[in-house]
């Protein structure tokens, strides 16, 4: 997390303006989260939710990956153990959200699932396209953007049933 004055730099203002405007970090913290999940949707407006499989999946890996690419670093620090209770809340607004753009996207291959099936795809499908994973295909396995999602791609190919 920076520090005020670091934020202050960045922001070209002094840091007794940050704090005029924001009570302590924590505000500032709470502040910065919900203005980048509020970008991030902003951005990540879903495509081709109505086409083919493979250009519904094509869609749904480059909107996630330009998201995951764009705010890992944001998401690394909210994630962080110790947060605050609304950073916390906020974690799981998004989470939630990733789910909500999954059932949107394969809605005709989730259909044929009964209900159970259907939350453990979307479980796997959650966890398949995480900040987490991301972040492990980049980082820790050293893919290229492109590489990374064509593993995306896929992975949610083999995993969703053929719908009708």
């Amino acid at each position: 997390m920076p520090t005020a004055s670091q934020i202050a730099g960045q922001a070209r203002c002094s840091t007794r303006s940050i704090f005029e405007r924001f009570s302590d970090l924590n505000a500032l913290s709470l502040a910065t989260a919900d203005y980048a999940i509020t970008q991030g949707q902003a951005e990540a407006v879903a495509r081709d939710v109505d086409s083919d499989r493979p250009t519904r999946i094509r869609s749904h890996v480059e909107i996630r990956a330009v998201a995951c690419e764009k705010w890992l670093p944001l998401w690394r620090v909210i994630t962080m153990p110790g947060q605050l209770p609304e950073l916390q809340q906020r974690v799981v607004m998004v989470r939630r959200a990733n789910i909500a753009r999954l059932e949107l996207m394969y809605a005709p291959e989730l259909a044929i699932l009964p209900d159970v099936a259907r939350r453990e795809l979307l479980i796997g499908l959650a966890t398949l396209t995480s900040f987490e994973s991301w972040d492990q295909m980049r980082h820790w396995h050293n893919l290229s953007i492109a590489d990374a999602q064509d593993v995306w791609r896929l992975a949610i190919d083999r995993l969703l049933p053929l719908a009708p």
